[in-house]
């Protein structure tokens, strides 16, 4: 009979926890589908608006200063190592925010 109190106390603990998640997401308007597809587009702007921009810099670079190596090139590559890095730095302070308040409940 021991062993049948542990596992239905497990299992009523378990139960317990799924409920208090389940509550706390009805309660957590801000964080829907909508909003996981707005953080990806987000994350995508983040890379896409530097790398366009190090591109366009690079092509004023090749008009106005031309090498032997491609101004365009180098600026698109930075600007694409650049927008990763701000969307690296980004994500992971979401990720700490949301590990953060999981760990409050």
């Amino acid at each position: 009979m021991q062993y049948d109190n542990k596992q239905s106390d497990k299992f009523r603990k378990e139960v317990d926890e799924k409920v208090q998640r389940k509550l706390k997401a009805l309660h957590n308007d801000k964080k829907s589908v909508w909003f996981g597809l707005g953080m990806m587009g987000i994350v995508g702007w983040t890379i896409v608006v530097p790398t366009l921009l190090g591109a366009l810099l690079g092509i004023w670079l090749d008009g106005k200063y031309p090498q032997t190596f491609s101004w365009t090139l180098t600026g698109l590559i930075l600007g694409l190592l650049a927008g990763c890095l701000i969307a690296w730095r980004w994500v992971n302070k979401e990720h700490k925010e949301i590990n953060q308040n999981h760990g409050d409940e």
